[in-house]
């Protein structure tokens, strides 16, 4: 919530904003919502404001789930939605002065709504707050920026450099000179990240041509650490537009290129702010059991690391991502990278999400299975070196099909995101899994039309 005092203050900072952008966020992490006049600000920042409940079960397309319980049949109900402290500034992107603020979603009850993502990472936060844990949690982003300009037979492509055109085959991996060649579009990404309170800090050039990441800081909050990684996509994505670009969170936006993830380091502390992950002897039993969880339930949460038919095409070789539920030491090959860096920083880095995902969701599985893998002991077995991996470990899933099923049928995820959400986010993937089988591609016509 937001006093009225904090509403008028920022309103009366900002005497020129005319209107106010309130979103919710959805299944597949797509901020939905609306623009209030400014007249009004002040009382949907307080009171809320009411929304249909039907918006956070949307496929990719933006349509109702009707197999998802909240539209159809139902009358499609409102909810209450209510604002994210934390989350009220500016939008530097827009012409139009134009604020921001994140909404959470609440039933007629007043109580934190099911299908909210928010509360989905909450509800598996309260497992930790009851254990006197917190996670610290940041994530790594990885996108491309491409050209605006697309065609049918020219879906994708690199954006200009001073130089000219791109070619596909550069790398250039940590090019100081081609993060200097987008210098006005970074600046300012720095810039409202600033202003928005999202605590950005490396940003490199990555692997794929266009590909580049943005680190957000650790944060003893995870529910601020998935919104600031969905703010930080907002910001990525408008200010890319405003400079004559666009950027793109896909999985695998170039089929030859590397892919973008969405990679989480986690520790976590006790009571008095101790990392349990390590003592004056390295890292301890409660990381090993941690990764132990990470690996095990790693298959069952795959439909969540992995969302789109596009996610699965970089979980493949020789990609920069993994394709074995694994782990190392200081290995970025595994799944699941430790990282021994002194008492107060020995971490853990999950590897397997794309960019493409719900950071509510992600951190929810990951977070679950960390919390499982403590509270039933498990181990992870012997490490990897190198890009070795013995021939009896089972690769990750590979289907998005068979990931869907392996979701719906899970008890790990039963107990991770609840009954309800579990059906409701198996529906949505099930309806865009019906929607791609509908779809003829152009390579099919290519291969088939004429020589079948």
């Amino acid at each position: 919530m937001i006093d009225e005092q904090e509403a008028r203050d920022f309103l009366e900072r900002n005497p020129d904003v005319e209107v106010l952008e309130a979103f919710v966020i959805d299944v597949n992490g797509v901020p939905r919502g609306k623009w209030i006049p400014r007249e009004r600000a002040v009382e949907v920042l307080v009171k809320g404001m009411a929304m249909p409940r039907s918006v956070c079960a949307l496929d990719i397309w933006g349509r109702d789930v009707n197999d998802a319980g909240l539209a159809e049949g139902t009358g499609d109900p409102d909810g209450i939605c209510r604002a994210v402290p934390g989350t009220l500034a500016r939008v530097g992107w827009l012409k139009r002065p134009t604020a921001q603020v994140m909404l959470s979603m609440q039933n007629a009850a007043g109580e934190p709504f099911y299908a909210d993502p928010r509360q989905v990472l909450a509800n598996v936060l309260s497992r930790f707050e009851r254990m006197k844990l917190r996670p610290v949690v940041a994530t790594e982003l990885e996108f491309y920026l491409i050209d605006p300009v697309r065609s049918a037979l020219d879906p994708v492509r690199p954006p200009n450099t001073r130089e000219g055109r791109w070619h596909t085959g550069q790398t250039q991996v940590l090019s100081i000179s081609e993060l200097q060649d987008f210098e006005d579009v970074f600046s300012e990404i720095a810039a409202v990240c600033r202003a928005q309170g999202v605590p950005a800090d490396t940003t490199l050039r990555e692997n794929g041509p266009g590909q580049y990441e943005i680190n957000l800081n650790h944060l003893p909050d995870a529910m601020r650490a998935a919104d600031n990684a969905v703010l930080l996509k907002r910001i990525v994505k408008g200010v890319a537009r405003k400079n004559g670009l666009d950027a793109t969170f896909m999985a695998k936006p170039y089929g030859t290129q590397a892919g973008s993830g969405m990679h989480v380091h986690f520790s976590m502390i006790d009571s008095t702010g101790q990392n349990i992950y390590a003592d004056e002897n390295g890292p301890t039993d409660a990381l090993m059991h941690s990764v132990g969880g990470l690996l095990r339930y790693m298959q069952e949460s795959t439909a969540i690391f992995a969302p789109h038919a596009n996610s699965f095409r970089r979980l493949t070789p020789s990609e920069h991502a993994p394709t074995y539920a694994s782990w190392g030491i200081d290995n970025r090959s595994a799944a699941v990278r430790v990282i021994k860096a002194g008492r107060s920083a020995t971490r853990i880095e999950h590897r397997v999400a794309g960019a493409d995902t719900n950071p509510y969701l992600v951190l929810a599985m990951i977070l679950q299975a960390a919390y499982m893998g403590m509270v039933e002991k498990l181990q992870p077995g012997g490490p990897i070196t190198g890009d070795d991996h013995p021939s009896d470990m089972e690769p990750l899933e590979r289907s998005w099909h068979a990931a869907v099923q392996n979701f719906a049928e899970s008890g790990f995820a039963f107990a991770a995101v609840g009954p309800e959400f579990r059906q409701l986010y198996t529906a949505c993937k099930r309806q865009e899994l019906q929607e791609f089988a509908l779809r003829v591609t152009d390579v099919e016509y290519d291969a088939y039309i004429r020589t079948a």
